[in-house]
């Protein structure tokens, strides 16, 4: 497949080197392998997700859960064999890892398995640092400091007259 060009996109930008990482990594991966498990992605508030994986069969104990460098991984590891013998085995029961890239700001708060679901989920909490602020502008500042640099310069003038 050709590497898609993202350059235009990035000549009025700062810092997003790993959104562009994203878009390639998306183009890149092999859509095969991430069919399972299925999984839902919700938006429940303005800043509240859940992520919700059917997981059948699986126990509490076979599943880990981890959050590294904005990357949401889930691993399944399904080691005991299955002694029984099946007319048809539909129910996928194999080791699985999903991971899901977290945007900057999202934390994981809680994770519940219940039913064959696994639900995740995270809130998207911002800096009070990085939220908009209003700043005022103050026309009258500039004006007192250049009056003030011309009496300077008049009283320059007297002393040298």
């Amino acid at each position: 497949m050709n590497s898609l060009d993202l350059t235009p996109l990035y000549r009025n930008s700062v810092g997003f080197d790993r959104f562009a990482s994203l878009i390639d990594h998306a183009f890149t991966s092999d859509t095969s392998a991430s069919v399972y498990p299925p999984y839902n992605i919700e938006v429940l508030d303005e800043n509240q997700y859940g992520i919700t994986l059917a997981l059948a069969g699986f126990s509490q104990e076979e599943l880990d859960i981890q959050v590294e460098k904005g990357v949401l991984t889930v691993r399944g590891n399904k080691n005991a064999k299955d002694e029984r013998k099946y007319l048809y085995h539909g129910i996928a029961n194999r080791s699985f890892e999903r991971k899901f890239n977290l945007a900057d700001y999202v934390e994981v708060t809680s994770a519940d398995l219940s039913n064959g679901l696994l639900t995740i989920s995270l809130v998207k909490e911002i800096p009070e640092a990085m939220k908009p602020k209003s700043i005022a502008i103050n026309q009258n500042a500039k004006a007192i400091e250049h009056q003030a640099d011309e009496g300077q310069k008049s009283k320059k003038e007297d002393k040298a007259a």
